[in-house]
């Protein structure tokens, strides 16, 4: 586990150094002089160590924060902040960790496998009592029944590499990212029936890259859906 932590951080620290810089140059400044106290942990720290919640065994983080982190990994984050305030820290790696995620991209191997994954925000009971993701967070309906949140468009490749990925409201159609997402992939790509559509098989097609699917009940095969 030690091992698995170090060569996380080098992973992630050697990229932010190169990012970080980057990203100050093209930040769009607004004219006013702001107060700017640097935290304790730096961005890094705070990537790694979230990045490490979900490879260990913990499922809620604020357990893993408090019962692992602070009292185990002192040795590798001697600056540690209080629970409540790394929450506060966590909103500030958004952009860095997307980069940084899109960086880890597999190997083009010409098959691929893409598929939406629900992340809920809260019980589809108390949507309407729901403030953190207001006006961002949808409902919709997926095989589990109804859900309040967003959807996880995932790309892998035949090794289980992730290739791209992209987040959006619930009542995305699971259609509508794909073209983005796989616009530099040549080969096939494989998916549910949820998928299956002319318009996007043509898109595809155009591009090097055949969609595959599975075919519906009383559904007449046509070029756009190949059964598999």
């Amino acid at each position: 586990m030690q091992d698995t932590l170090i060569i996380l951080f080098c992973l992630v620290d050697d990229f932010c150094n190169l990012f970080l810089k980057e990203w100050d140059k093209h930040l769009i400044s607004d004219g006013l002089k702001k107060r700017h106290k640097p935290s304790t942990l730096r961005v890094s720290d705070i990537i790694t160590i979230y990045i490490h919640f979900h490879q260990s065994h913990y499922r809620d983080f604020k357990a893993y924060y408090l019962n692992y982190v602070c009292p185990h990994l002192r040795w590798a984050f001697p600056s540690l902040v209080s629970y409540n305030r790394f929450v506060e820290l966590i909103k500030s790696i958004l952009v860095p960790l997307c980069f940084f995620m899109q960086s880890l991209s597999g190997e083009q191997t010409g098959l691929y496998f893409i598929d939406p994954t629900v992340i809920k925000v809260c019980h589809i009971k108390r949507e309407k009592q729901h403030r953190v993701f207001e006006g961002m967070a949808k409902k919709s309906r997926s095989w589990i029944g109804w859900f309040f949140g967003f959807k996880l468009h995932l790309v892998i490749n035949d090794k289980g590499e992730i290739m791209a990925f992209k987040l959006t409201a619930a009542n995305v159609d699971d259609r509508q990212p794909v073209p983005h997402l796989v616009k530099d992939f040549i080969g096939k790509l494989i998916a549910d029936k949820g998928y299956i559509g002319q318009k996007l098989f043509d898109t595809l097609y155009e591009q090097g890259l055949q969609l595959v699917t599975g075919i519906k009940k009383n559904m007449k095969i046509t070029m756009c859906s190949i059964c598999i």
